[in-house]
């Protein structure tokens, strides 16, 4: 029995999306939104009665009162079923169509609505006789063109006697755009709904006869080419009767002939000849043929057991490598250590190398120099940007204008099975939808698993274990680490400035001359205005920018020789840098020639190098906070508060004024505010230039220092130490303190800097605030801890400080490594 339906009553409201509910439609729903849920509990703990109105957009995840169209369905919900993943299935029956006057937000987190019914009846007349038979003819001739909708459905339609129940009944059957069936729920009106519907409807059967005129037209073709194969079959054995040629045939046999001689793996020469037999059978001008064709010949044409000899000379491998990079000594002591250990044993499968260092250094072309030491041949393949799967495994063949991945057609490129393959830039891969690269990349340098790769494109198993994979990149930790795990990682760090001293008179020089179409003894560049060069127009921890810098001075010298004639000689002094170059770009860091309260020397590390990083404070009248500018990064701010909160809590064993750690702020600065910093290694240059400002105690100007501060005193190890203590000898600093743990790195130190410095390894925060401050018996309470930290520093501090050579102009024939 039918419910009575109350219309001064408010209902909750479900927002449907992609579907309209009718009255009489008995339908399914899933519902997940909590809003919906909530509505849901509501209407059956009353009288199980509902708004169902459609969303405007169903891409809308909560719909807000705009989104929703204002006629909906009442609807009572006949069962609910809750699932295991928390939406709930609902079975409703749509009871009247309704218009929503009104949308409330409830507190239990649902909208709940007023309604107006918006039905009307309308007297069974001829026009009314006349509408509805139109609508079930159409309707008859719909369910004969669409499979979908059951015969059943028509006989209920025929048993139907009132308009309105008709049309909604035949509304919910049609398959239309939800903007239409809106309109249809939309029109109270059972005659206008009749018409509105019989247009619609015949709209959609206009559709579906172009649809099978279509599909008729389709299989046509089909049968024309079946046809055509059929007839083709004939000639071709006409053809043959006859002994006339047959360029098929004979491709056929070309392709069979270079299979054989391929020298394919027994998988690989099995799938060949299978798609060759089905190329056979087909149509030469089929879409079809092209794809095997191109499959066969991509088979064909890999090198399966095409290798170069290797040279196994390791004097000239070395001659080689110094021909083409200087320094670089670890990387060249690998290869080496690789030639010789392939003389003795010829099972030795190709290692994977990982070079790690900056832009600049020399990595990609340090893979081409390998391979001239090798006498390998060399393919480079650049992975920046790379995000699709594909582009290393390949597309399958199901794929239109599918191809291998880019590791099969660098593998063709080569033509060797033992190539170098430089895999560029391999920190630079990103992951999206179409797949990881990366983890595409595992199986492709695991020396375990390569000897059978498995292009999608190529279904067979090759072999790369003969391959010499080369991978570089900027930064290691943007490397995967199980791809890490695969290679063997070799850091190439930036090149000191005498190392690009002589890269740059030796190397690039003499290249650039070349390039430019002068002759060496139409410039003279000495190594005083190399260096000058290096220092102001050059920050890189590589020398690409000192190459364009030297091809730009080469070009103005060369606009000179055309004008004064060929024997013409330029001598590049500071003055003809600045003509050429514009004024200095940089500066590069120097010490404070006077010792400063307030002020320390710190050591930063920097993609282009280290630097002197120098580190002030202040103090202004507050309450003892710290204040940090310079465009300081999260972890540097927090050991600025590691480094405040050591002084503050240890403020016992110092002189320092208690009254002005309360009355005064700190004011922390680290210059050149434009460029962003960031890292631990400054925490105790900050601690001692707070210590110093709170004891009015300068810093000694020739001393800088690195390391990392806890809020124990304890001084943690820092990275980065070559380039740091390159740019404080460069600043003409004298003494640095470094973290005991990093006493070891010092081996990685040229023996010139080393000689010119006095290196201070300490664990506490305190022997630092010793070596820094200029008076610590000033500084520290108990004088017997100055005595001892004296005994202790006495010899590195004092003693050795007369045997510290003087910092002259770099001579390269003495201090750069030949």
């Amino acid at each position: 029995m039918k419910k009575k339906i109350d219309f001064t009553k408010r209902y909750p409201l479900l927002p449907l999306r992609d579907v309209v509910v009718f009255p009489h439609m008995v339908i399914p729903l899933f519902v997940g939104r909590e809003k919906s849920i909530h509505a849901l509990d509501t209407a059956m703990k009353s009288d199980r009665f509902i708004i169902l109105a459609t969303q405007t957009d169903a891409q809308i995840s909560v719909p807000k009162k705009e989104d929703i169209y204002e006629v909906g369905t009442l609807s009572e919900i006949l069962q609910l079923l809750k699932l295991p993943d928390g939406t709930i299935k609902v079975l409703v029956e749509g009871m009247e169509r309704a218009y929503i006057s009104e949308i409330d937000d409830t507190t239990e987190g649902y909208y709940e609505t007023s309604i107006r019914n918006i039905d009307r009846t309308v007297e069974i007349d001829a026009e009314t006789t006349a509408l509805k038979k139109t609508i079930i003819d159409a309707f008859e001739k719909y369910i004969k063109l669409n499979k979908k909708v059951p015969q059943e459905a028509l006989t209920t339609v025929n048993n139907i006697e009132d308009p309105s129940h008709l049309a909604d009944v035949i509304a919910s059957h049609v398959s239309m755009r939800i903007e239409y069936k809106q309109t249809l729920l939309e029109i109270g009106n059972p005659k206008e709904r009749l018409e509105k519907l019989i247009e619609l409807i015949n709209g959609e059967i206009e559709v579906m006869y172009v649809e099978k005129k279509i599909q008729g037209k389709v299989r046509k073709q089909m049968e024309k080419t079946q046809k055509d194969y059929y007839l083709n079959e004939q000639i071709k054995v006409i053809k043959k009767e006859l002994g006339h040629g047959d360029d098929d045939i004979d491709e056929i046999e070309e392709l069979k002939k270079s299979i054989e001689e391929a020298k394919m793996s027994k998988e690989a020469k099995s799938k060949a000849l299978k798609e060759l037999r089905r190329l056979e059978k087909m149509p030469p001008m089929s879409a079809e043929s092209a794809v095997v064709r191109n499959y066969i010949e991509w088979l064909r044409d890999i090198p399966w057991n095409t290798r170069t000899r290797d040279k196994k000379d390791i004097d000239h491998a070395k001659l080689i490598l110094d021909e083409d990079h200087y320094a670089l000594d670890d990387v060249k002591e690998r290869i080496i250590e690789f030639i010789a250990v392939r003389q003795l044993s010829k099972k030795l499968r190709g290692p994977i190398l990982c070079f790690v260092g900056p832009p600049g250094v020399g990595k990609t072309s340090l893979g081409r120099s390998v391979a001239r030491a090798l006498g390998k041949r060399f393919v480079r393949m650049s992975l920046g940007g790379v995000r699709d799967e594909a582009e290393i495994r390949g597309h399958r063949r199901t794929y239109v204008g599918a191809l291998p991945g880019r590791i099969i057609q660098m593998i063709k490129k080569a033509g060797s099975v033992n190539p170098v393959f430089l895999l560029d830039e391999v920190d630079k891969m990103s992951m999206d939808f179409r797949g990881d690269p990366s983890s595409a990349l595992l199986e492709v340098l695991d020396p375990e698993q390569n000897n059978s790769f498995v292009d999608h494109y190529l279904e067979v198993t090759y072999d790369l274990s003969e391959v010499l994979f080369i991978t570089t990149a900027n930064v290691q930790h943007k490397i995967p680490l199980p791809l890490q795990d695969r290679m063997e990682i070799i850091e190439i760090t930036s090149y000191t400035e005498p190392e690009k001293l002589n890269i740059g008179i030796r190397f690039l020089v003499p290249k650039q001359v070349e390039i430019n179409g002068l002759k060496m003894s139409n410039i003279g560049y000495s190594e005083d205005m190399m260096l000058y060069t290096i220092r102001h127009y050059t920050r890189e921890s590589g020398v690409r920018s000192l190459e364009r810098v030297i091809a730009k001075v080469c070009r103005k010298v060369a606009r000179e020789v055309v004008k004064q004639g060929k024997d013409y000689k330029r001598v590049i002094t500071e003055d003809i840098l600045h003509k050429y170059l514009g004024p200095i770009k940089f500066k590069y860091g120097l010490k404070e020639n006077k010792s400063e309260v307030g002020l320390a020397n710190g050591l930063a590390w920097t993609e282009i190098g280290g630097d002197i990083l120098q580190i002030e404070a202040s103090m202004i009248k507050g309450k003892g906070n710290l204040i940090l500018t310079g465009q300081l990064g999260e972890v540097m701010q927090e050991s600025a508060q590691a480094a405040f909160t050591y002084i503050r809590a240890n403020q016992q064993f110092f002189n320092v004024r208690e009254d002005l750690i309360k009355s005064f702020d700190v004011h922390l600065h680290v210059p050149e505010g434009a460029i962003p910093k960031d890292g631990p290694s400054a925490g105790i240059t900050m601690a001692v230039v707070i210590a110093s400002l709170l004891s009015n105690i300068p810093v000694r100007c020739d001393m800088a220092m690195t390391g990392e501060i806890t809020l124990r005193g304890k001084v943690l190890q820092i990275g980065g130490l070559k380039e740091k203590i390159l740019a404080a000898d460069r600043g003409d600093i004298k003494h640095v303190i470094i973290p005991e743990e990093n006493e070891k790195d010092l081996e990685k130190i040229p023996e010139y800097v080393k000689n010119r410095m006095v290196f201070h390894s300490v664990s506490k925060m305190e022997e630092v605030l010793f070596l820094a401050l200029e008076s610590p018996d000033r500084f520290f309470k108990d004088q017997a801890k100055t005595k001892m930290l004296y005994d202790q520093w006495k010899e590195t501090l004092y003693e050795r400080e007369e045997s510290i050579e003087s910092t002259p102009e770099i001579d390269s024939e003495k201090h750069i490594r030949m």
